[in-house]
């Protein structure tokens, strides 16, 4: 019997059976007994029919009452026995649960035989592995956060030690230098707290029918004098797209990400694509670069936060963008993909987006 249902239905019927077999057996005795000492009472003499009556009357109710009293004993043993091995693996699962509360996230439920046990422990065993991932999840990010923080706050805080010391003369470069700091630090928070509430779907969107081609030549000449500063063309062609019904500002953040991810990887004199496709029931937009590249194993890597991938740590950036592009496309149904062919041989990156519906 895999089933609790059947495992139940079991146990009412063995109780049931244990008391009525105890009863029987019982009343069987008890009704002998009696019997035999009323007639040994009345040994030598002839019964009538009353006298078996009355036989008959005195030893029904002592039969049904011991037997009955015996039938309760043992259907209250057998029920107890079945109870304990049905509420054996519930203690087990409570048990779990409360050390999976209590932080103890190794914690895995015994599987008991019934089905729906098995398939609640099931659920338990991956609650709980959930929650440990989660739990790594925080205190990797708390790393990663403190470690970006941590290169400011030292240049910050050597900057006014020095002004504090008379060190460092109090020159316009220094402010500069001070304020450039806390305005990444800004930048930094507002990055994460972009994340966070697009990861955990309470970021607000204003989505409105929008021309994405018209979104992406306006993000591309937004970002146009850093190219020329590099000396990497930036090729747009966008022509006629379909309407897709985005929040302007959120996807405009998630093209510039993408076109600043592509100018950060490219080398100077290099050339970026982007492209806007229209398909069936969506739009893509491709930023291609002929940059670093990506390796294989990295490709999904390259979207976790705060990752950089070999040879990155000169280059500008605090390994969150690409994070952030990609929970934001999703907030909108859509998602932001990466393919490379290698390293050294360039990347490419695919918004892609659900048209809006016709009306």
């Amino acid at each position: 019997m895999r089933t609790v249902r059947a495992r139940l239905l079991a146990s009412h019927l063995a109780v049931a059976a244990v008391g009525v077999l105890a009863l029987v057996a019982v009343g069987t005795v008890v009704a002998n007994v009696t019997v035999e000492r009323r007639m040994g009472m009345t040994r030598g003499a002839m019964m009538g029919q009353e006298s078996a009556r009355e036989l008959l009357a005195d030893a029904l109710p002592v039969a049904l009452g011991w037997g009955a009293a015996a039938g309760l004993a043992a259907a209250a043993a057998a029920a107890l026995l079945m109870t304990r091995r049905i509420a054996g693996p519930l203690a087990a699962i409570r048990e779990a649960t409360r050390a999976i509360a209590a932080g103890d996230y190794t914690r895995r439920v015994p599987r008991p035989p019934e089905e729906e046990l098995a398939a609640v422990a099931a659920d338990v065993d991956a609650l709980a592995a959930r929650l440990a991932e989660g739990e790594a999840r925080r205190v990797r990010l708390i790393d990663e956060v403190a470690h970006e923080m941590r290169t400011p706050l030292t240049t910050i805080r050597g900057s006014m030690e020095g002004l504090i010391d008379g060190v460092v003369d109090a020159s316009p470069e220094v402010y500069e230098r001070v304020a450039a700091e806390a305005a990444r630090l800004q930048r930094l928070a507002e990055d994460l707290s972009t994340l966070s509430r697009a990861e955990e779907s309470a970021l607000t969107l204003r989505p409105a029918p929008t021309d994405l081609a018209t979104l992406v030549r306006e993000a591309a000449a937004r970002l146009q004098p850093q190219f020329e500063h590099r000396g990497v063309t930036l090729e747009v062609s966008a022509g006629a797209a379909p309407t897709v019904s985005v929040d302007r500002d959120r996807i405009a953040q998630v093209l510039v990400n993408l076109l600043g991810n592509a100018l950060a990887h490219s080398t100077d004199g290099g050339r970026v694509r982007v492209s806007v496709d229209a398909g069936a029931h969506d739009a893509a937009v491709e930023v291609a670069d002929e940059g670093d590249g990506i390796a294989p194993e990295e490709i999904d890597r390259v979207f976790e936060r705060f990752y950089r991938g070999p040879g990155s740590g000169e280059r500008p950036g605090r390994g969150i963008g690409l994070t952030i592009a990609r929970s934001l496309a999703r907030a909108h149904g859509g998602d932001v993909t990466a393919r490379s062919p290698g390293r050294g041989r360039g990347a490419t990156f695919v918004l892609t987006l659900p048209r809006a519906p016709e009306a």
